[in-house]
């Protein structure tokens, strides 16, 4: 594969594939590094509008790219003679654009180097997939284990305005984790190699199912006088067992994994901060009846390009039950939500406190009887 750890920092040739808003910001704190770099989008009319105002005025308003950022509505051109890929496209369309990458004789061959940003799930022929795995399924060969994840506590917004961020560059390759993460390092973005390729993906998913669970009970807050800050106390310890609870069943190697930025600083940032899209969702289901149109959780998933954003937890907690399911897992926390945007039940605080007394219950042990 072409590039070198040495030229990992600048002068590199890197396309961002999907021009949203985290995509647009890990592309603009490429290009501010000096390095050629293409934003990619299948929409033409919205490449013409980044490329007319230097703004992504869709999805990241008023935060400008720098000249040197080049955005392109070409596949082919995005991924050739490129020294690495960053897919940042949301999981429920993720395949449809590695199987078109496919066609791309630089791809075919090996040559750039891949990283993804995407969270949550894929679903495969017999079972539910984390990001890398799935890519690795279609991807030639070659780029078996040794494909990169990034996260961390990071949105778009506040990256774009250059406030000190940490992210994780995961892989099992550490070579190009190190590279990723020379890529992106700079003043305002600190950025950590790790190897547990499975513990911060799970982490990254999953967090977006508690955050909906978050904005529910936040919603509840204003209504109910039973919840108060110690309340999203418990939904946040009976969260974080239950994302360690299914990476460590998935082959998470690293038990910190869950207590690092990856773990529970992303689940932090994405329960609490107002720029969070799932738990402003959850908020929604409450205050807003938001799902009543919807039949059950699979009509709600092929009809989210109405909701106006794109809550990644709504896909990722169907693929975490069929999980669960498989594996013989207890979420109950994860259960009420996939209940509540399936239509079993209503979003009662009755019953998520009863999902964070049976998430809580062996943490820390119980005293013998």
């Amino acid at each position: 594969m072409v590039g070198n750890l040495e030229q990992g920092s600048v002068n590199q040739k890197i396309s961002v594939l999907g021009a949203g808003a985290y995509g647009t910001v890990i592309a603009r704190a490429l290009a501010k590094k000096q390095n050629d770099v293409m934003l990619w989008s299948h929409d033409e009319a919205h490449i013409a509008s980044i490329m007319e105002s230097r703004e992504n005025e869709r999805r990241l308003p008023g935060i400008s790219l720098p000249e040197s950022l080049r955005p392109v509505a070409s596949l082919v051109e995005a991924c050739s003679a490129r020294d690495a890929l960053i897919l940042a496209i949301p999981s429920l369309y993720l395949m449809d654009v590695v199987r078109q990458m496919l066609g791309v004789e630089d791809i075919i061959e090996a040559k750039p180097r891949i990283a993804a940003v995407t969270k949550g799930f894929i679903p495969g022929k017999e079972r539910v997939l984390c990001v890398l795995e799935a890519m690795e399924n279609y991807l030639p060969g070659a780029y078996k284990n040794h494909l990169v994840y990034i996260s961390g506590p990071s949105h778009a917004e506040e990256m774009g305005q250059d406030r000190l961020t940490g992210l994780i560059s995961a892989s099992l390759n550490g070579k190009n984790a190190l590279y990723f993460r020379n890529l992106l390092q700079s003043s305002s973005l600190m950025v950590f190699p790790a190897l547990d390729v499975v513990g911060v993906q799970v982490s990254a998913a999953v967090k977006n199912i508690i955050a909906i669970a978050f904005g529910i009970l936040d919603a509840l807050k204003g209504i109910d006088p039973l919840v108060g800050d110690n309340t999203e106390s418990l939904l946040f310890a009976a969260g974080l067992n239950e994302i360690q609870t299914l990476g460590t069943a998935l082959g998470a190697t690293h038990p910190e994994t869950f207590t690092s930025i990856a773990g529970v600083g992303d689940l932090d940032v994405t329960c609490h901060s107002t720029h969070g899209r799932n738990r402003h969702f959850g908020r929604q289901i409450v205050l807003d009846n938001l799902i009543r149109a919807y039949e059950d959780i699979d009509n709600l998933i092929a009809n989210l390009d109405q909701v106006g954003y794109l809550p990644e937890g709504v896909p990722a907690t169907k693929y975490t039950m069929q999980i669960a399911e498989k594996k013989s897992l207890r979420l109950p926390v994860i259960q009420r939500v996939y209940s509540i945007l399936n239509r079993e039940m209503e979003p009662e605080l009755l019953e998520l406190i009863d999902s964070f007394r049976s998430s809580t219950a062996h943490l820390p042990p119980e005293i013998p009887r």
